[in-house]
């Protein structure tokens, strides 16, 4: 991430994770967690100089090669762990849902590389026949974050299907909002149409939390744009809210604590945006204490 060579994963990495994916005596949740890269907010904690999309677009790389070189034993570990019979809530349950959901993000990753139509369909066939909602979610987050051309008939169906349910469509929520940023602006473009769908509140804690502070806390590339629009978007919505909650107004605010860490021009930015929440008169003393306090940073 600190150099500009082209981002790869060497042959040993790779080499340990197909004896890790392949190993029978190893627990399927350990294997989960070892095969799932370091989140982007994770990697920008080790940096000083923070370039979102840099950290992006390594990541995203090395995200396509390990899901190419691996493809044949995702294939496999998927078939080996998917749920088979009646839902259980165990941890010895537990663990081979996560791998599998693991095994088949990788696959459609691959999938959307390789023009291949196979674990798309299946996972599309999951979102609608799954028996329990961790397999279900799971399929519905592998077309999402690969962008799948079966994504938002996915979206669509699952929205029908659980559209009374409020804690589930929090979720259907979250999910368009963690979706990976392209050059295209795909992602943050959702966003911003989400906050008109007829099921978004911004009233509503649980819809803002999971529309809003998805995208700015966990869609680092998506929301730290060189445009900074996604600092507008952010100022907004602090701003709005807090007029009537101030308290996940001020959960939002902490967004931009490491807001100085920012390489240029996404610091100027982010400055401007926590100075234009600051001017407000009538600001909450919470959110003022937590913009004031990012503000004297830097």
């Amino acid at each position: 991430i600190r150099g500009e060579r082209e981002p790869q994963l060497d042959a040993a990495f790779l080499d340990a994770m197909r004896a890790l994916l392949r190993d029978a005596a190893l627990d399927a949740a350990f294997k989960a967690l070892v095969l799932e890269l370091p989140d982007e907010r994770e990697l920008a904690e080790h940096l000083t100089s923070v370039h979102p999309q840099r950290i992006h677009g390594v990541r995203e790389v090395m995200l396509a090669q390990l899901a190419r070189e691996l493809r044949d034993d995702w294939a496999g570990a998927y078939d080996a762990h998917r749920p088979r019979g009646a839902y259980r809530s165990d941890a010895m349950s537990a663990g081979p849902r996560a791998l599998a959901n693991r095994c088949l993000a990788m696959l459609c990753l691959d999938a959307a590389r390789s023009g291949d139509t196979l674990w798309p369909g299946r996972a599309y066939q999951l979102v609608k026949d799954a028996g329990n909602m961790t397999e279900r979610l799971g399929a519905l987050a592998a077309l999402v974050h690969s962008h799948a051309e079966l994504a938002d008939r996915a979206l669509a169906h699952f929205h029908a299907r659980f559209q009374h349910d409020d804690l589930v469509i929090d979720k259907w929520f979250a999910l368009q909002a963690t979706m990976p940023e392209r050059a295209d602006g795909r992602a943050f473009a959702r966003v911003k149409q989400l906050m008109q769908h007829a099921d978004f509140k911004l009233d509503n804690p649980n819809r803002a939390r999971s529309l809003i502070q998805s995208f700015c806390r966990d869609n680092p590339a998506a929301f730290h744009r060189a445009d900074a629009g996604g600092y507008v978007f952010w100022a907004d919505a602090v701003r709005e809210i807090d007029g009537f909650n101030s308290q996940l107004a001020a959960r939002m605010a902490r967004v931009m604590d490491r807001w100085a860490h920012l390489a240029e021009p996404q610091r100027a930015a982010a400055r401007e945006a926590l100075s234009r929440v600051a001017a407000k008169a009538e600001l909450s003393a919470g959110v003022r204490e937590i913009v004031e306090r990012a503000l004297a940073q830097g």
